[in-house]
């Protein structure tokens, strides 16, 4: 009986030691994070800058005629359709004024780029297109 309670001793203080080793890892890594280690934007925070200069338009900006709302809907929808494109290039920004759409943000490739334009320049009421969709290089 002694024997298996020194037994069942030893086991516990392994598995403290051990349990108290790991926590100290996690602790140091999270604590590391959180003492000013630079951590990776999100993909298009860069991209974002000149939006802020006030000369892009926007979609916060936008005229909300019911057809340009239409067409942007049309071209939105085409592109989520499209299940062989990435997340990112589903998650461009749109804008839509008088039938011209401004295609804006990261895409994976030049195929993706290609293949966004493409889809929307076969939406009914799109006039022209202003491609200015960046190619991810990361």
């Amino acid at each position: 009986m002694r024997t298996l309670i020194k037994l069942l001793g030893l086991t516990l203080v392994c598995s403290s030691a051990t349990a108290m080793a790991a926590d100290s890892v996690t602790h140091s890594a999270s604590s590391s994070a959180m003492k000013g280690v630079a951590t990776k934007n999100a993909d298009n925070t860069d991209l974002n800058e000149r939006d802020k200069s006030g000369e892009t338009l926007t979609a916060q900006k936008q005229p909300n005629s019911e057809s340009d709302i239409d067409v942007l809907a049309a071209v939105r929808s085409a592109i989520v359709d499209d299940s062989n494109l990435s997340t990112a290039a589903h998650n461009i920004k749109i804008v839509v004024v008088k039938g011209a759409v401004t295609l804006r943000g990261p895409v994976k490739n030049a195929n993706e780029k290609a293949r966004v334009e493409e889809l929307t320049r076969k939406v009914a009421g799109v006039v022209n297109i202003d491609n200015r969709l960046d190619i991810d290089t990361k």
